[in-house]
């Protein structure tokens, strides 16, 4: 297993490799978004992980990236170079974010962003 050398990198992307996101070419997205990283001598600065389910399966295929926070949804491999060049490296916006924990914002007004996964609490009874 390689070991890599993370002094210079400034951004983690967290592309979902999970059942749904697979289905939805998650495979692809991968290697598309890892090939623009090579092609444009990123990979010191940028650095990809596979992931499992990320809970978003009906935005998939979803991408994280960090250090915003910024998720991304219905990523295809075609939005592999606008997502790297533009999104991550300029932060410019997208069509295609969802959620920005930098900025906490949502495109889908008045969607719920998450899920309160704590339990509810019990009534005592008297």
């Amino acid at each position: 297993m390689a070991t890599w050398d993370l002094e210079r990198t400034k951004h983690h992307v967290l592309i979902c490799n999970g059942s749904t996101c697979m289905k939805k070419g998650g495979e692809e997205v991968t290697q598309a978004i890892r090939k623009v990283i090579s092609q444009h001598n990123l990979d010191d600065i940028i650095h990809t992980t596979r992931t499992r389910c990320n809970g978003r399966c009906k935005d998939g295929c979803v991408v994280i990236a960090y250090p915003k926070g910024t998720w991304f949804k219905e990523i295809n491999e075609t939005d592999a170079q606008s997502l790297v060049l533009n999104h991550i490296m300029n932060d410019l916006p997208s069509p295609k974010m969802v959620y920005s924990y930098d900025e906490t914002f949502c495109l889908n007004e008045g969607e719920k962003i998450g899920v309160d996964k704590r339990e509810p609490q019990k009534q005592k009874k008297s």
